[in-house]
């Protein structure tokens, strides 16, 4: 066994550069050989590190860890995500190593995710899929599908360009993980970390590194022990969750989009139907118009809502409370819902007195006028209620 390069006594009054951060259940197999790795990997890199296990294991592994130099931290058994949050408070390194202790990933080389963080990159991913693969490292469905399909899913939606955001050997600032504020308690945990990174315009790069094959007689967690439906569980749970933070993409540039093109149908219509390049453009058409509108107008409001929530940017939280002032928004909601109703009025009258003979399009787009008011002020009561709690919250 491997002396430490750090010990668990050093480590609570020592400055420690490297923190080794990895999740461990039911892995006495490996978890021995794993911890020696990581002071080889110390010494090679030329830096002081200390080795945190979250552990929920019911074996023999804590004790295996705390033999060969670790510091263990009891977690319950609450997904990977769940044990990264639970080590966050005892870190002490300024840098935070990611990992399995599994033995698929060679904690000996880490000198290039030290490296790039010393070179000024906050968050450095490890990429397997460009690296050198063992044969049967990884199932098919996994090397082939999964981890291509998920990450081609995460660059197009965040205009991104990693090669395998799935990687579980990752290395960032202590700073950079201290902002991501971790909240996925699963698997998701990874799409989290690199999105994050991405949203809070961390400097970030990917580094090839090789991946092994499991030893013999251990079982992978996802692809195994878990049965087939957790992989597919985990792959969807990570769409899910790139989706989530994805307000621009899934919602602010379509609604922009779709309300535009509806408000050019309504207006145009709102003299009555017409016939031009040979199509006719009647009440279909209008109503198409409103509902492009309405419902275009309420996805560039939600968008606003999810990022002055999330509020990644706070320069750009600030720009829309600052611009879109209670004051202001309720004086817009106001003269739409006003302007909305005076054709609707005058419809009103002209049926008392005459009948109403055939559709009047002024008033269906006086309704889309008082449509677009209310929904003005019920986003400008919601946008201050989240807004201002964010700000108060960032400030405090």
């Amino acid at each position: 066994m491997a002396a430490p390069t750090t010990t668990v006594a050093e480590a609570e009054t020592g400055t420690i550069e490297v923190s080794v951060v990895i999740p461990c259940m039911n892995e006495e197999i490996t978890v021995g050989e794993f911890i020696d790795w990581c002071h080889e990997g110390f010494a090679r890199a030329g830096v002081t590190g200390e080795i945190i296990i979250a552990d929920s294991s019911t074996d023999n592994s804590p004790a295996i860890a705390e033999a060969h130099g670790a510091r263990v931290i009891s977690v319950p058994r609450l997904g990977v995500g769940a044990a990264y949050i639970a080590a966050i408070p005892h870190v002490r390194g300024e840098i935070v190593i990611m990992g399995d202790c599994d033995l698929t990933y060679d904690f000996r080389d880490i000198a290039p995710f030290v490296e790039a963080i010393h070179a000024g990159y906050e968050f450095v991913q490890g990429s397997r899929l460009n690296g050198d693969m063992e044969p049967d490292a990884m199932p098919k469905l996994h090397r082939y599908f999964g981890g291509p399909g998920t990450t081609w899913t995460f660059n197009r939606i965040y205009g991104t360009h990693y090669k395998d955001i799935h990687c579980g050997m990752r290395a960032m600032t202590r700073e950079a993980l201290e902002r991501m504020q971790l909240q996925a308690p699963g698997w998701e945990y990874a799409s989290e970390l690199v999105l994050k990174a991405h949203r809070l315009r961390m400097r970030t790069t990917e580094v090839q590194i090789p991946f092994y094959k499991d030893r013999e007689g251990r079982q992978s967690h996802l692809a195994k022990r878990g049965g087939w439906k957790v992989p597919w569980g985990a792959g969807w749970n990570s769409i899910k969750l790139q989706s989530l933070y994805a307000p621009d993409y899934f919602l602010l540039w379509p609604g922009v989009l779709a309300t535009l093109l509806g408000l050019v149908i309504s207006v145009a219509l709102a003299d009555g139907p017409f016939v031009a390049f040979g199509v006719g453009f009647n009440l279909h058409w209008m109503l198409l118009g409103l509902v492009l509108a309405t419902v275009g107008y309420s996805a560039v409001q939600l968008a606003l809502l999810a990022r002055v929530f999330h509020d990644f940017d706070p320069r750009f939280t600030d720009r829309v409370l600052e611009r879109l002032t209670y004051n202001r928004c309720v004086a817009a909601s106001t003269v739409l819902v006003a302007a909305g109703l005076v054709p609707n009025v005058v419809l009103l009258v002209r049926w008392i007195n005459h009948g109403l003979h055939h559709v009047q399009y002024y008033s269906i787009f006086g309704l889309l006028l008082m449509i677009l008011g209310f929904q003005t002020f019920a986003f400008t009561l919601l946008l201050h209620m989240i807004g201002e709690p964010v700000r108060r919250n960032r400030t405090s």
